[in-house]
């Protein structure tokens, strides 16, 4: 079988010249390479926009972008520009959010094991929202709290295993986050929170885990959430994230759209007050598909009746999901974007692990040759917010295209960056 590329993997302003050249943005994909240098992430503004305008649209005011999917000040900064409030989940992401200009109030704040640092740091700055994980953090904010007593929601684990990953499932019984409902555990929370004097309760959260494809898994949560959280009276009520993104051909998820229209109509069937403020956290689907990863190739090594290894300038240090969780991509040349694909290769990185793989099977143009750039599209979540320096391998530049222009938003780490913290 030989197939191109699918437009529908590609950001949203991405247009293709006829001799098969990749813009997005309005900018020729190899002239930046050439320019800027690879790797790098390569990010359509106008994309990260619409996606932005679209949850707010769906889901209303306090609907917060998960900045752990990709996060820099510029992204911080669009995000909110666009009406988003902003979900972070460590005193880290919190001190990126409020350095891009993002008000505190408009933050929700995350985490299993917030230290009383961390709690300190996120009351001083007054934070719109903290999400309570734990019995212990009750213990934290009632030593920290001195009085402010901040806007908290519970984080409930309501029984639900997603249809995903095992590593990113997050609502089953068996997490290490929230407080169980079956176990009776929530309700203990929510008897404490209401109790204190360092708290104010104003709703519950629930988060299932990431990668979801299908909206029936937010709707059973829903369901469960229901019977608990009618009764207490809350006026929040927040679904948390997890939307899944097409990575590969033949893979198909909800929008945003019709995944915020059916989890309202899950709560309207099970009867939760029309006034309740449903609020969501997406991150993946504001992100993901915007992005695109380019890199030179370096090596190619066939090995005959086995496989041809094509290594390129990247790897597992800026790309670490297929290690991580066997996630799968497509890989094209930017210079034949929509070109057949009939040759088979495994991309791998310049890692000193033979399970740096990129690409398991990618499919790729028969003239494919060293010094060509290759590009792995719906790679603008979790890759940049994951990578790192194994082998002192300097992290990619990240650059945002749009109206013709580029800019780079994070610049590429220097070997001189790689010893800056050294005594």
């Amino acid at each position: 079988m030989t197939t191109s590329l699918s437009r529908r993997l590609l950001p949203d302003t991405s247009s293709v010249s006829p001799d098969g050249r990749l813009s997005v943005g309005g900018v020729d994909v190899i002239d930046l390479a050439e320019q800027v240098g690879t790797p790098l992430f390569v990010y359509d503004e106008a994309h990260l926009r619409a996606r932005c305008r679209e949850a707010v649209q769906a889901w209303g005011d306090g609907v917060a972008y998960a900045s752990k999917a990709f996060l820099c000040k510029a992204m911080a900064a669009l995000a909110y520009e666009e009406g988003m409030w902003l979900d972070v989940a460590t005193g880290g992401e919190l001190y990126v959010a409020l350095a891009a200009g993002v008000p505190a109030e408009r933050l929700v704040l995350h985490g299993n094991n917030k230290s009383e640092e961390e709690l300190a740091y996120a009351l001083d700055a007054g934070v719109g929202r903290i999400v309570v994980d734990s019995f212990d953090e009750i213990d934290r904010l009632q030593r920290v709290g001195a009085g402010r007593r901040p806007a908290v929601l519970a984080r409930i684990t309501p029984g639900v295993e997603a249809h995903t990953h095992e590593y990113v499932r997050t609502g089953q019984d068996d997490s290490k986050f929230g407080f169980g409902l079956s176990s009776g555990a929530a309700s203990e929370a929510v008897q404490r929170l209401r109790a204190s004097g360092s708290v104010e309760l104003v709703g519950v959260h629930a988060h299932i885990g990431s990668q979801v494809f299908v909206v029936d898994s937010f709707v059973k949560a829903v369901e469960v959430l229901a019977t608990f959280f009618k009764p207490l009276g809350l006026p929040e009520l927040c679904v948390g994230g997890g939307l899944g993104v097409p990575y590969v051909e033949g893979e198909s998820a909800p929008s945003i759209t019709e995944w915020a229209n059916a989890v309202r109509a899950a709560c309207d069937r099970s009867g939760i007050p029309s006034s309740t403020r449903i609020t969501a956290e997406p991150g993946r689907a504001v992100v993901a598909a915007a992005a695109l990863t380019v890199y030179r190739l370096g090596t190619l090594k066939p090995l005959p009746g086995l496989r041809t290894y094509a290594s390129v300038d990247g790897g597992m240090s800026d790309n670490p999901r297929p290690v991580l969780y066997g996630s799968g991509y497509e890989a094209f040349l930017p210079r034949a974007t929509f070109a057949e694909r009939p040759l088979v290769v495994t991309v791998v990185g310049k890692h000193c692990e033979s399970g740096d793989v990129i690409v398991r099977d990618a499919r790729v143009p028969a003239d494919l040759a060293v010094g060509d750039l290759l590009a792995t599209p719906v790679t603008g979540a979790y890759g940049h917010s994951m990578a790192s320096t194994y082998n002192k391998v300097p992290r990619p530049p990240v650059v945002f295209v749009a109206d013709g222009r580029s800019r780079v938003v994070v610049r590429r780490e220097t070997c001189a960056d790689l010893t800056r913290l050294d005594d």
